[in-house]
């Protein structure tokens, strides 16, 4: 099987493609992912559709998903035509393979901000399962979950690997393992790196994510928060942890390396850009690929029920927790509000007002 090829995460500004050209030119970049629904309402740039069917005719292109919200708790127009449009998209280019995100987008009238986490609990898990029987029934591609940053509670930390794995196990599915997303519930939660990958099914590991990001301060003044924004070097924390995780994941394929576009605009910046690349490229030359496996997929049949499941209170619940996100709602009253699937009570205070500001910088309307 051999070494996994190391990547980026494409992005379409100029600033990022001005700053990678080195690593293009010199035949660095063994593969890129792109993110196929960032671009779906604005023309795609001539200069990036070129590199893109470059990759996919080479066998070297992979898809990540933002917008599609795996835990939706109402089947709407919106994800047919999100559906649709993926058919088109892999229709277009030939992808390895398509991911998206654990948890639901913002429901109704908000603006697509970031994914919140959901609980463990037997019918939010069947909509999940649902929602990715869908997605995969429309590819003949594999078909994998990325591990969420943002976490209310120790417990949403502690069973997110296990709630991928019930949730993948049906369609054969994989796991991306960001680990600045478990840095970042690391730092927020005080536990240890390593004891939260160690919750994760490692061997459906077939990608991982490498970023950087920044800190919050706090508003008790306890701590800062750490927050998954993608524009800052990989923490070196990530990569002291990296060769052991690389040793554990015997089914890993890719190492793709996320970056914001405009987050990339001094030179200094340029450079420590370059250098975390170069850093991440030396660790994986020197860690033993001999136990490696080839990740061999093939298509289940899944038994899809005829319409799409929904939970009215679950939807319901996912509407009112964002409204009272987006309008700053007291923490006591979010804590102590009588949700049926979200249990708030044991909700971190200081990630409730992160959760609000968030929501606010996408909604600032």
């Amino acid at each position: 099987m051999g070494k996994p090829l190391l990547g980026l995460s494409m992005m379409a500004e100029a600033e990022f493609i001005s700053a990678v050209l080195p690593l293009l030119q010199s035949n660095s970049v063994d593969v890129l992912e792109w993110s196929f629904d960032t671009l779906y309402h604005t023309e795609e740039p001539t200069w990036l559709g070129d590199l893109l069917d470059f990759y996919s005719e080479n066998n070297r292109l992979i898809g990540h998903g933002v917008y599609y919200s795996l835990f939706d708790a109402r089947w709407t127009e919106r994800q047919n035509v999100w559906l649709d449009r993926l058919k088109g998209e892999v229709k277009q280019r030939n992808y390895n393979h398509i991911t998206e995100h654990f948890g639901f987008m913002n429901t109704e009238n908000f603006h697509q901000g970031v994914p919140l986490p959901v609980s463990l609990h037997s019918k939010v898990l069947q909509i999940g399962k649902d929602r990715l029987f869908r997605l995969q029934e429309a590819l003949e591609i594999p078909v994998g979950i990325e591990n969420l940053a943002f976490s209310f509670s120790v417990d949403d930390v502690r069973e997110q690997g296990l709630f991928l794995d019930k949730l993948i196990e049906d369609t054969h599915g994989f796991l991306i393992l960001d680990l600045h997303n478990i840095y970042c519930q690391s730092c927020n939660f005080e536990i240890e790196m390593q004891e939260i990958i160690n919750s994760y099914p490692l061997d459906k590991v077939k990608e991982i994510h490498l970023s950087g990001g920044s800190w919050q301060d706090s508003v008790y003044g306890k701590k800062h928060i750490r927050r998954d924004t993608h524009d800052d070097i990989i923490p070196e924390d990530i990569l002291s942890v990296l060769p052991w995780v690389l040793s554990q994941c015997h089914n890993l394929e890719y190492v793709i390396i996320e970056r914001l576009g405009h987050s990339i605009q001094q030179e200094s910046e340029k450079n420590d850009f370059l250098e975390d690349f170069a850093k991440v490229k030396k660790l994986i030359s020197e860690s033993d690929w001999k136990n490696q496996q080839k990740f061999h997929w093939n298509k289940k049949e899944l038994k899809l029920l005829e319409n799409p499941l929904e939970d009215i209170l679950l939807h319901q619940e996912q509407t009112m927790l964002t409204r009272l996100l987006f309008d700053n709602a007291d923490v006591s009253l979010i804590k102590n509000q009588e949700f049926y699937y979200f249990k708030t009570e044991n909700w971190d205070s200081e990630m409730i007002l992160t959760a609000q500001n968030i929501i606010k910088k996408w909604n600032p309307y």
